[in-house]
C-alpha cells in the first residue's frame, strides 16, 4: 500500500513537473475585436504592449485642422482621460500634446486587413476623410478614411455614426505599459482635470 502511494505520487509530480516546463506560450494569431474599446489582441508580441492595435506614435495632426486658440487644456496640461477607448485608459493620468477645433466623428468600417467590422470608433476628426466636404457630415454619410489609427483604417469606407463640435485633443499616456505619444483622438467631454 505505501509502495501504491509512493508510486502514484511520483507520478504525478512527474506530470506535474513536464507540464510546467512546456511551452504555453501560443505563436498563432487571436483577434478578439471589441466594439466597446475598438482594440485587437493580436499575436503574443503584440501582448508586451497591452494587445493595443495602436501606434505607439501617433504621429502629426492632419492638415488642415485650425488649433484651438484658448483650449481648456493647453498643450503640456497634465490631466487624467474619463474614455474606454482602449483597456487601461479609464482613469489614466495623460499630457495634452495639441488642441484642435473641427469636429469630431463616430465611424463604423469594416478594415481593408480583412479584420472583423468595427462599430462606433472613437474619434476621428473631419480631416481624416478623403474630399469630404463641408462640416459636419450627418449620420449614415458614407465616407473614406485618410487615417492610420489602428490597422486596416486607412483606405477603409466607413459610414459617419454621429459627430460632437467639441475640442479635440491628441494625448501622451502609458497604458498597460506602452507608452503613445500624439495619440489620436480625446473629446473634452472625457477629459478632467489632474487633482
Amino acid at each position: 500500500m505505501k509502495r501504491s502511494i509512493t508510486l502514484a505520487t511520483l507520478v504525478l509530480t512527474s506530470t506535474l513537473a513536464l507540464t510546467a516546463c512546456s511551452d504555453t506560450t501560443s505563436t498563432t494569431t487571436a483577434t478578439a475585436e471589441s466594439n466597446e474599446t475598438h482594440q485587437e489582441a493580436t499575436t503574443t508580441a503584440d501582448e508586451e504592449h497591452g494587445g493595443h492595435d495602436h501606434p505607439v506614435d501617433g504621429g502629426a495632426p492632419p492638415a488642415g485642422i485650425e488649433e484651438a486658440e484658448d483650449p481648456t487644456y493647453p498643450v503640456g496640461t497634465e490631466v487624467i482621460l474619463i474614455a474606454d477607448h482602449m483597456p487601461g485608459m479609464d482613469g489614466a493620468t495623460a499630457t495634452i500634446s495639441g488642441a484642435f477645433d473641427t469636429t469630431t466623428y463616430s465611424v463604423s468600417y469594416t478594415p481593408t486587413d480583412g479584420g472583423e467590422p468595427v462599430t462606433d470608433h472613437r474619434w476621428v476628426v473631419h480631416e481624416e476623410f478623403v474630399d469630404p466636404g463641408e462640416a459636419p457630415l450627418p449620420g449614415g454619410t458614407k465616407v473614406v478614411l485618410n487615417a492610420e489609427h489602428m490597422l486596416g483604417m486607412q483606405g477603409a469606407t466607413a459610414t459617419i455614426d454621429y459627430s460632437t463640435e467639441e475640442t479635440v485633443y491628441m494625448v501622451d499616456l502609458t497604458v498597460d505599459g506602452m507608452t503613445m505619444t500624439n495619440h489620436k483622438w480625446v473629446t473634452e467631454s472625457e477629459i478632467q482635470p489632474a487633482e
